[in-house]
């Protein structure tokens, strides 16, 4: 003991016999009795007990980011002040855990770990242990954040009950004892991430101050790359959103939790990607209405596809001219009927037929397939007629659960506003404010979605310097948009001179007061991995989406009362407003990996 108390405190005492000194000096199983010198933590619960405040100043900085740090970790201790709280530290500091108690804020009553720091020397030793095991004599429920890529992970995952991560940030927790505080403590992490602690978590608090001065740095730069490149670079249209970028993604539902390293993704509904795919041979497809802009959208993904395979197309108009476009097979438009169809259904040449007709012709088609000895087969109706259906599965597969959509083999595609403006607002739904204030959707069209058939609302001379409103009230993409989100809304359509593309502008009145950041930051947590909808900071534009295979979403810009949200959405009406919903949802019905035959870039 007397050794120990005058050496370093990472030195050990062995006690051998003489003839075992050798094996004690040059081997690794040693001999006799080892004794170390033990790790006694204090513990303080207010900040006079400390004996050195610029000790501990310098404690809370060490390793942390920032070149604010310093003034942070002082703001931070001037909060300790009017707190109760907590320290364990042992006599070096070479470890410190600052745990705020329950009180009546805290999330279900949970003990914080608000911060903990320690040296390399102590992770190698007892003293984290030793830390950890004084919070578990002292607190039965105790919650705490980690970054993701913290190498100390797997560490703190064998402390916990479970876990979730979010953004790059993990949730640990132990002590709960049922599934309904799991799953609130989740919803409130997934909603907030480490925020939902408030000033209280100081590594929150650097982090913010860390992220301010890099976002000042890279204003700068871009600006100055801005001004290089001004009128040169092309945007590509991105698939995933800011905040899936660095976050290391784990899936599951909200279901009952595990107590063992229990994580999820922020998305409820995520892509099933490639590991819908169970079918690796071709399905033949026939098109039922390929005359107009949609359905030369559809033959030119069908011809992308290596799994699709186009045995007929029919048009009235076309009849007997040679398909252009699709290079697999020669194709000759055909007329077909009602009763050929039933022939060819009855003999099964076809696996998936899709009706790419105007609204209210569909039909005969639908029940002769019906009739048929094969009805299995998939139909994808791209009018409004089976939207209302509820035999029919809605094919937005985003928003409706995919499973649902691979099991099914009537699928009504969702029409072009609607795809957009859902998309747009239901994140928000359960933000919203009680009727009468419903959303405002105020909709622009390029006049390729008022179809090939000559109107004013495709006669460019006409639209020049024009804009044109119509259907005002009552437009059926109104009563689909309320019928799918469960709320009335508001839809007002135009049309403009540009050939493809629409633009959502959507009036969004909220329940309660949110911050423009936290509105965007829920929509990138709900489309959080998804190859077709992109979240960004700025108003998307038209002219970035036309010819694009997904759905932008941006804006969002708080009005001064906190209590209504602006946002933009746009959206290519002949492909994600139509053919490239229409592939996606057959991908999931025919066995074939979700984004097969959709570019990406």
């Amino acid at each position: 003991k007397d050794l120990l108390d005058h050496l370093p405190r990472s030195s050990s005492v062995a006690i051998i016999h003489p003839e075992s000194l050798e094996r004690e000096l040059f081997t690794h199983t040693g001999a006799g009795t080892l004794i170390r010198r033990g790790t006694k933590l204090d513990k303080a619960s207010s900040l006079s007990e400390f004996s050195d405040l610029n000790k501990l100043k310098q404690v809370l900085v060490r390793d942390r980011e920032g070149l604010d740090a310093e003034a942070v970790v002082d703001r931070y201790l001037d909060s300790l002040k009017g707190k109760t709280f907590a320290a364990y530290h042992d006599e070096g500091m070479e470890a410190l855990a600052v745990v705020l108690p329950p009180d009546s804020s805290s999330p279900n009553g949970l003990a914080h770990l608000a911060t903990l720091t320690m040296t390399r020397a102590a992770w190698l030793s007892n003293i984290a242990d030793n830390v950890f095991q004084n919070l578990k004599n002292d607190y039965p429920k105790l919650v705490w954040t980690v970054k993701q890529d913290d190498e100390n992970l797997t560490w703190f995952s064998e402390k916990a009950d479970g876990s979730i991560a979010r953004q790059g940030e993990v949730l640990f927790w132990y002590g709960i004892e049922t599934p309904e505080e799991v799953r609130e403590l989740m919803a409130e992490f997934i909603q907030h991430g480490r925020q939902m602690f408030g000033d209280n978590n100081l590594e929150s608090q650097l982090h913010r101050a860390a992220s301010g001065a890099l976002r000042i740095k890279d204003v700068a730069q871009k600006l100055q790359q801005h001004r290089e490149s001004l009128g040169q670079q092309t945007r590509a249209f991105s698939t995933s959103s800011f905040s899936s970028r660095n976050m290391q993604r784990v899936r599951s539902t909200f279901g009952t939790p595990t107590r063992r390293g229990y994580a999820t993704t922020t998305n409820p509904n995520p892509p099933l990607g490639i590991k819908n795919q169970d079918k690796d041979y071709p399905s033949k497809v026939a098109l039922i209405g390929a005359r107009g802009y949609t359905g030369q959208a559809l033959i030119d993904l069908l011809n992308r596809h290596p799994n699709m395979d186009l045995r007929h197309v029919s048009s009235r108009e076309l009849n007997g001219k040679k398909l252009a476009g699709y290079t697999k097979r020669d194709i000759t438009y055909e007329n077909l009927s009602p009763d050929d169809v039933r022939r060819m259904a009855d003999a099964g040449e076809i696996d998936c037929w899709v009706m790419a007709l105007p609204n209210g012709v569909c039909k005969p088609f639908v029940d002769a397939i019906e009739a048929s000895s094969h009805k299995e087969s998939v139909i994808v109706d791209l009018s409004a007629d089976y939207r209302f259906d509820s035999s029919w599965t809605y094919g937005l597969p985003e928003l409706v659960k995919r499973s649902k959509i691979a099991g099914a083999t009537r699928i009504a595609n969702p029409g072009c506003y609607a795809t957009a403006a859902q998309l747009g607002i239901a994140p928000l739904v359960p933000y919203l404010a009680a009727a009468p204030a419903n959303p405002t959707v105020f909709g622009v069209s390029g006049y390729s979605g008022a179809g090939t058939k000559p109107s004013p609302k495709n006669d460019v001379e006409n639209l020049t310097n024009n804009l044109i409103p119509y259907s005002l009230t009552d437009h059926i993409h109104e009563r689909e948009i309320s019928a799918q989100l469960g709320r009335e809304i508001g839809f007002i359509p135009h049309v403009a001179v540009w050939f493809a593309g629409i633009h959502h502008t959507i009036s969004i009145p909220l329940a309660e007061t949110m911050a423009s950041r936290d509105i965007r930051q829920l929509y990138q947590d709900r489309y959080n991995g998804e190859k077709l909808v992109k979240v960004i900071g700025e108003s998307p534009l038209v002219k970035n989406i036309s010819g694009k295979h997904g759905v932008e979403i941006g804006g969002f810009a708080v009005h001064s009362s906190g209590k209504r949200v602006v946002i933009n959405a746009t959206i290519d009406n002949l492909l994600k407003g139509a053919a490239t919903q229409c592939l996606q949802n057959m991908n999931l019905a025919l066995g074939y990996a979700e984004y097969e035959g959709i570019p990406l870039s």
